[in-house]
C-alpha cells in the first residue's frame, strides 16, 4: 500500500473510530470495564463516621490522634486486543470483510481505552505469532495500531488460537481487559481458552459471514479454503449438501457458544452484513449489569 492511501485510509478510521468512541461507547466502556481493586491514595484526620477498619495506627501513635488511610477505585487497565489475522478474515460476501470489521472495532475499544486513560497493546496471530505490540498509551500509539492493522501482511494463513492464548498468559503477567476478536475456525484451544480467561478478564468477539453458515444453490462450483489453500469442486444443487453444510456451522457455533459459556467468558457474535455498534453496545450493557 502507498504511503498517502494508508495514510488516508488511517485518517479515515481514525475519523470514524474515534467519533463512536467519544459519542457512544466512553461511558459505556467506563462501566463495564472497572479497574482492579482499591489504591491508598493519602491519609487524613479521623472524621466522625469514617470506617475506623481505615484506621492508621502507625501515623495515630505518631500524632496522638486517629488517622485513617484513604483509597480510590485503581481506575488504570491493561487493555489487550488478541486479533486474527488469518486468511478467512479477507472473506465477505456483502460490502464488508470480515477483516475490516476487525479493524474499526479494534480501533473503537483502543481510543475507548485511551479516553478512559488505560494502555492498549495488541497481539497479532494466524497459526504464529505475527506481530506484538506492547501496552502503551496515548494517540501516536493508536494510530500506530491502525497501522499495523491496514498494512500487516501474515507470514502464515492458518489459525491456531491455542498458541495465540499460550503466547499471550505467558507475556501478559500483569490481570488486563483482553479481547480475543477472530472467527473461531479452530478446534481444540479449550484448555488455552480457559487458563486465560482465570487470569485475564477475556472477552471474545465472534465475527461470521452469512454466506458461510448457508450455501446457495448454484450449481457445480469450485470452492477455495483460503486458510489451507485447496480448491473442492461442490455440487451447490443439492439439498442434502446444502442441509449438511448449515448443519455444520449450527453444530460449530452451538459448541463455541457453550465453550465460552463454560469458561465464563463474555462474548458478542458480529454480523459483516450488520452494524457491529449495537452489538457491541450490548455486549457492554451486560457486563455493567453483571459488576
Amino acid at each position: 500500500m502507498e504511503t498517502a492511501d494508508l495514510i488516508r485510509k488511517v485518517r479515515k478510521i481514525e475519523i470514524k473510530t474515534r467519533g463512536l468512541s467519544s459519542q457512544i461507547f466512553s461511558g459505556e466502556y467506563h462501566s463495564a470495564f472497572k479497574g482492579q481493586g482499591m489504591a491508598f491514595r493519602e491519609v487524613r484526620e479521623y472524621q466522625p463516621g469514617d470506617d475506623i477498619r481505615n484506621i492508621d495506627w502507625n501515623v495515630t501513635a505518631r500524632y496522638n490522634h486517629p488517622y485513617i488511610k484513604i483509597f480510590e477505585e485503581e481506575r488504570e487497565m491493561t487493555v489487550m486486543l488478541l486479533v486474527d489475522m488469518s486468511a478467512s478474515g479477507e472473506f465477505g460476501t456483502g460490502s464488508t470483510f470480515k477483516k475490516d470489521i476487525m479493524t474499526e472495532i479494534s480501533a473503537v475499544l483502543s481510543f475507548s481505552a485511551i479516553q478512559n486513560n488505560d494502555k492498549i497493546g495488541v497481539i497479532f496471530f494466524s497459526d504464529v505469532i505475527e506481530k506484538f505490540i506492547p501496552p502503551k498509551k496515548g494517540k501516536s500509539h493508536i494510530l500506530r495500531i491502525i497501522r499495523e492493522l491496514l498494512e500487516l501482511k501474515p507470514k502464515h494463513t492458518k489459525t491456531d488460537l491455542t498458541q495465540a492464548l499460550k503466547y499471550f498468559t505467558n507475556v501478559i503477567k500483569k490481570r488486563s481487559i483482553t479481547f480475543l476478536i477472530s472467527d473461531f475456525m479452530d478446534q481444540g484451544y479449550e484448555d488455552a481458552l480457559k487458563l486465560a480467561a482465570r487470569k485475564h478478564d477475556l472477552v471474545a468477539i465472534d465475527l461470521v459471514d452469512d454466506r458461510e453458515r448457508a450455501m446457495p444453490s448454484m450449481g457445480l462450483t469450485l470452492f477455495h479454503d483460503p486458510e489451507t489453500g485447496t480448491n473442492k469442486w461442490i455440487d451447490t444443487s443439492s439439498a442434502a449438501t446444502r442441509h449438511t453444510y448449515a448443519a455444520y456451522w449450527h453444530s460449530h457455533d452451538q459448541q463455541l457458544a457453550s465453550m465460552l459459556n463454560r469458561s465464563g467468558i463474555d462474548w458478542v457474535k458480529i454480523n459483516t452484513a450488520h452494524s457491529y455498534v449495537q452489538p457491541l453496545m450490548n455486549l457492554f450493557k451486560r457486563r455493567e449489569r453483571k459488576l
